[in-house]
């Protein structure tokens, strides 16, 4: 997925967890101060609006999934293509770490 699909799909889901969130509030004050009538008025809206929510956030879950399982395949690809590459860098990383450990 491209990341112009992506961004939209994080602030369609930001958008509806705002509208869920601003839901849940009217019904806390329904609950609070209002009759029975108020409450049952809003429940279907903030069940819709928390059912959106969550195909939105599994929607993102699984592209971010996607994304972390193509870069892992990507980096054990490499790594098995160059693995002389990995040694040398890993190395020079170690040699790095151990001279500025040593200088404290």
């Amino acid at each position: 997925m491209d990341a112009e699909y992506q961004a939209v799909t994080r602030e369609k889901l930001v958008a509806d967890l705002r509208v869920v969130l601003a839901d849940t509030e009217q019904l806390l004050k329904a609950v609070i101060g209002e009759s029975g009538e108020k409450l049952a008025a809003l429940r279907p809206r903030i069940e819709e609006n928390l059912r959106n929510a969550k195909e939105r956030l599994a929607e993102f879950e699984q592209v971010a999934s996607d994304k972390a399982r193509a870069a892992v395949d990507a980096t054990d690809g490499y790594a098995h293509e160059h693995p002389w590459r990995i040694a040398g860098v890993s190395a020079l990383v170690g040699v790095a770490l151990g001279l500025l450990i040593g200088r404290r």
